[in-house]
């Protein structure tokens, strides 16, 4: 695999950034302040602190978005939601234009570097800085995405799995940050790997209660004859920009969609299940905790066509 291409945010944030014991000439962080805020850097070496609190504790925030044919349809829907996630772990609110402007230039550069890529994966990352300096650390990747064609024609295996929480833990218990996309995926990624010795390529977490909450990296689809569902975002759950984005093409096709409680005894009921995300777009469970799901094959190549554009 390629290495990514980097640009590191030099203006992250909105407002005055600290400064540090290097800041010599008495006008700390003057240098943040001049040009476009960004800068092209190498990835082949060190840029991050070991001692950034992103790599010791998880403590940031992060985006990954589609870049098909040079166009990334959902830009300013993931870049609200990468103002939320900064705003739910009370980090700085980041500077929208400098991000939206060093997006561009990514974007830019890997149409020049990696030609042949039909689809990018751009990371944007935010994470407090190193401790004590009040400094956030800011910078995007880009890299082509690995190819989904045949996961969206096959589909995954799927099992559900307990999350550990109430459905209602985001009003009840803030500090969790449930619905912030956050550096900390250690858990997604346990649970992955769960799926993986319980014979399954992917998790839906349920809550404690029995509420349907999302998959470790994508949001739950569900048909219900002509309507389509999603669990509600008030279950501390992240809004899914990509499931937006289907709603828009279901609603297209004269369905109906919605935001819903859902209980977990729901899904075997349902007539069709997806998965959805940014990168990967739609993937059909065609099994779900042992037992085989049907799959509307053209209805979710149709989706996916929607999503690429």
């Amino acid at each position: 695999m390629p290495l990514p291409l980097l640009i590191l945010v030099t203006r992250p944030v909105l407002g005055p950034i600290g400064g540090t014991d290097a800041d010599a000439d008495g006008d700390a962080g003057a240098h943040d302040r001049a040009g476009p805020g960004f800068v092209r850097a190498d990835a082949a070496h060190p840029q991050v602190s070991v001692l950034d609190l992103g790599v010791t504790r998880g403590d940031g925030v992060f985006e990954t978005v589609m870049v098909s044919a040079g166009h990334a349809p959902a830009i300013d829907a993931h870049l609200q939601r990468f103002g939320a996630s900064a705003a739910l772990l009370d980090l700085p609110e980041p500077d929208a234009a400098v991000w939206r402007a060093a997006f561009d230039a990514l974007v830019d550069a890997a149409a020049k570097d990696f030609p042949d890529a039909p689809v990018l994966a751009v990371k944007l990352v935010l994470t407090r800085g190193i401790e004590g300096t009040d400094r956030p650390t800011g910078w995007l990747t880009a890299r082509p995405a690995p190819d989904f064609r045949a996961v969206r024609e096959r589909g995954v295996r799927v099992v559900t799995l307990d999350r550990g929480y109430r459905h209602d833990v985001a009003a009840t218990s803030p500090w969790l940050l449930q619905g912030a996309k956050t550096l900390s995926y250690a858990l997604n990624a346990a649970a992955v790997r769960e799926a993986a010795r319980r014979g399954a390529d992917d998790v839906i977490f349920i809550s404690s209660d029995g509420f349907v909450l999302e998959a470790p990296t994508a949001s739950v689809l569900v048909r219900e004859g002509d309507r389509i569902l999603t669990p509600t975002p008030e279950l501390g759950i992240l809004p899914g920009t990509t499931q937006r984005r289907a709603f828009t093409f279901f609603a297209e096709q004269g369905l109906q969609t919605g935001t819903v409680r859902m209980r977990a005894s729901e899904l075997a009921r349902a007539d069709a299940l997806w998965l959805v995300s940014s990168v990967r777009q739609a993937v059909p469970v065609i099994d779900l905790d042992g037992s085989p799901r049907s799959v509307d094959a053209e209805l979710t190549a149709g989706l996916n066509r929607y999503l690429a554009t």
